[in-house]
């Protein structure tokens, strides 16, 4: 039995499995062992194939050159990109629909359609020291310096892709003004004076994109690069939360499902004392409950998908999208462990997709809001707007 997916979403589907499968997955042990590198004419192709694919544009309206899909037409692509480790998925930057709604047309001109050709390139620069999945601890300050400009001054951590881009989206809080203490989001160049990398630390995983740490001194950014009407800032942020909480669950399910699929395959040809694994119950009941898990997953995010493509009540889909966040990036990290255990002491290679989606999945349960801050989410909505309002 399958999931329901209108003809689009299929297509989609199959197509970025091809892509998926020919082009990306025969590169990861590659990556794997050369800090997250792979051969700069075959990345420059791959990039190029996602650009041609249209996936920078997969969300942006089609008036502005982008495909404006349904949500679960996205959400099939990122179930497949899911199934690629080592980062080799991110080949390709895209341009939001809250984008267009809150920049003006010269940023869109500057920043958002250079997304979509993929000849610029962007970061975000949010999380701090002391303020990650609860943004309101935020330190970072932008002051008016006359009508012209805005100072940014703060330390940024976990900055995503910061190797690899040319600007910064910077989230800070406005000091003066009738949104004194609202936040704001920025466009800032990189080579802006008074930037400065702190380090760049070391992760778990082996990807290209690194996530460094910058320090935004006496930082001068012009008016017109503000996005959005002052003090809007966490619009735009909980839009982009939404969005991102909802593809980690896509990813997640891919990447579940490979791992099934990998750790069955072995476990059929895997002999032990005279018979295949596959046929031990203690095998058997770690793939049963993974490919279970699997099904609950993929139900409720292609479900929170055609919520989002039926225009349901935005709060409801906040909460709806951390419910599918929470469950998605826990079943991904137990199918993973049950996959280790599958495969043994191979498991623990870096060369099996096992160990590396064991060290890869498990920031899926960090990044965009922890665990503990779905949870507090989920709560809050049910106390405050009741279950049928939240899950029907």
């Amino acid at each position: 039995m399958s999931l329901a997916l209108p003809p689009s979403a299929r297509a989609w589907q199959a197509k970025l499995k091809a892509f998926v499968e020919q082009e990306l997955i025969p590169y990861e042990v590659e990556a794997e062992m050369n800090g997250g590198v792979i051969d700069p004419a075959v990345r420059k192709r791959q990039r190029q194939m996602a650009i041609d694919l249209g996936l920078p544009g997969m969300d942006a309206p089609k008036e502005r050159g982008g495909l404006g899909l349904p949500v679960v037409d996205q959400i099939a692509i990122y179930e497949q990109i899911g199934r690629v480790t080592n980062g080799l998925g991110w080949c390709f930057s895209e341009a939001h629909r809250w984008m267009f709604e809150a920049c003006s047309e010269e940023q869109i001109q500057r920043y958002v359609l250079p997304i979509m050709r993929g000849t610029r390139h962007e970061c975000y620069a949010i999380t701090e020291e002391d303020a990650g999945s609860d943004v309101s601890g935020l330190k970072t300050t932008a002051r008016r310096q006359g009508n012209a400009s805005y100072v940014i001054d703060g330390e940024k951590w976990h900055v995503t892709s910061a190797n690899l881009a040319d600007f910064f989206i910077v989230q800070a809080v406005l000091t003066e003004g009738e949104k004194a203490g609202e936040h704001q989001l920025f466009f800032v160049d990189k080579g802006t004076p008074g930037i400065e990398e702190v380090r760049s630390p070391a992760y778990a995983h082996t990807y290209e994109a690194h996530h460094p740490i910058f320090r935004f001194k006496d930082v001068v950014v012009p008016a017109e690069n503000r996005i959005g009407a002052e003090g809007a800032g966490m619009d735009f942020a909980f839009a982009w939360f939404r969005r991102e909480r909802l593809m980690i669950a896509a990813r997640c399910c891919g990447a579940a499902e490979r791992l099934i699929e990998e750790a069955t395959n072995f476990a059929k040809g895997r002999v032990v004392s005279g018979q295949p694994i596959a046929e031990y119950q203690a095998v058997q009941f770690m793939l049963a409950d993974s490919v279970t898990e699997l099904f609950a997953a993929r139900l409720m995010t292609y479900e929170a998908a055609a919520a989002h493509d039926r225009g349901e009540d935005v709060k409801a889909l906040h909460g709806l999208c951390s419910i599918v966040k929470l469950y998605a990036s826990e079943m991904a990290n137990r199918v993973a462990d049950r996959a280790v255990q599958i495969f043994g002491g191979r498991g623990y290679m870096r060369e099996n997709v096992a160990e590396r989606f064991y060290r890869e999945l498990r920031v899926d349960r960090i990044w965009e809001g922890t665990s503990e801050i779905q949870r507090l989410i989920i709560a809050r909505a049910l106390l405050k707007r009741g279950q049928d309002a939240l899950i029907g």
